[in-house]
């Protein structure tokens, strides 16, 4: 019988190398996607899948904060361009993580190593993950280096306002200039600190001491930054951003 699996992940692109890298596994049926931590804690409570790719950052819940709200605790492979820290923890657990972006024979280790493992050592491992990480996935740098022109400029993330999605790339908007680095956004908002940084659009990702004000319009919700930029907010991370309001 088939094992059932779930993609969780904000990212098409991510989900999509997901579903074709699993076509060389006849044993893996894939019965759901999820884009949104909320919605992947639902979907792993009522689908009960064997096997669970999920996500470390997406709108709504992390990826450790899903498996600790989860009741049915499937194996679990983490899917993160995050490598600092967490990673770190990781790689002392059987139960295996992939750095974006990974290559087929990387995949088919993973999943080689978590169809051999039993579900009562995939739910100690899973414990074991969220522990670890939970105390090493704390520190995020306070200064960056990104391009600029054929130099690397040092960066101190509380200047950067927001940043902008450019395809495969992201514009880190400062007051005085931008820049354009050369990780996607995806990559980005995993090494940036949660508390100071929010994600109100697959676009975009901004920084909290910078939102100037919130409003309402005939078609959706609008932030305005301290340089005075407008940015739309997606529905699916309208929740993110009322958590910031009292």
């Amino acid at each position: 019988m088939a094992k059932k699996v779930l993609i969780i992940d904000d990212e098409d692109a991510a989900r999509l190398v997901i579903r074709q890298y699993l076509g060389a596994f006849e044993e893996l049926q894939i019965i759901g996607e999820c884009s949104h931590g909320q919605e992947a804690v639902t979907a792993i409570n009522r689908l009960e899948p064997d096997l669970v790719f999920l996500d470390v950052q997406m709108p709504g819940l992390s990826g450790f904060q899903v498996i600790q709200q989860i009741v049915h605790v499937p194996q679990i492979i983490f899917t993160t361009a995050y490598d600092q820290y967490a990673l770190k923890a990781f790689d002392s657990n059987a139960i295996d993580y992939l750095l974006k972006p990974y290559t087929l024979e990387r995949f088919r280790q993973a999943v080689s190593k978590v169809l051999l493992r039993p579900g009562a050592a995939a739910m100690e491992a899973v414990k074991n993950l969220v522990d670890q990480a939970g105390s090493n996935a704390t520190t995020y740098s306070e200064r960056i280096l990104v391009e600029s022109g054929n130099k690397m400029t040092n960066i101190q993330t509380t200047d950067i306002i927001y940043l902008e999605a450019e395809r495969d790339y992201t514009r880190l908007h400062t007051e005085k200039k931008n820049y354009l680095s050369n990780y996607g956004i995806g990559v980005i908002v995993q090494r940036l600190d949660p508390r100071y940084f929010i994600r109100i659009h697959r676009s975009y990702i901004v920084n909290i001491s910078h939102i100037k004000e919130v409003y309402r319009e005939d078609n959706g919700i609008l932030v305005v930054t301290s340089n005075n930029v407008s940015l739309k907010v997606s529905r699916s991370y309208t929740d993110d951003l009322r958590r910031l309001m009292y």
